[in-house]
């Protein structure tokens, strides 16, 4: 058994295989500049990666957003809906008055049920 091993050899920690002959992809770097830190973070992509507009600060988390010859790239939102509340939604199947009619119902229920069943009393 001991004439099998691989002697002067440290398994795992060395790579067998040499970087001859090997061609790296073409790569780009990109800047992003956060505006909560004012810092600068650079991101290597392949050359034709397309780079998203916004990228994740690694100093503080925000958002950092695009250089393009030392200038940010102007961001296009039109596309995001404003999140609608519940009174919203219940605005467009309800009108103001159907809602303030059936609170007063709601309201005469409660209160009668109030009467009928005193507790403490």
């Amino acid at each position: 058994m001991a004439d099998r091993s691989l002697r002067g050899m440290r398994l795992g920690a060395q790579s067998l295989q040499s970087e001859e002959g090997v061609t790296f992809s073409a790569r780009t770097t990109y800047t992003y500049q956060c505006s909560s830190c004012d810092r600068d973070t650079q991101v290597v992509f392949a050359a034709d990666a397309e780079a998203p507009e916004t990228w994740e600060c690694k100093y503080c988390g925000h958002e950092a957003t695009l250089l393009v010859n030392d200038a940010p790239v102007e961001i296009d939102r039109s596309d995001v809906k404003a999140p609608r509340s519940h009174w919203d939604m219940l605005l467009e199947r309800r009108t103001r008055a159907e809602l303030e009619e059936l609170l007063e119902e709601r309201l005469a229920y409660l209160r009668s049920r109030r009467g009928e069943h005193k507790i403490g009393a």
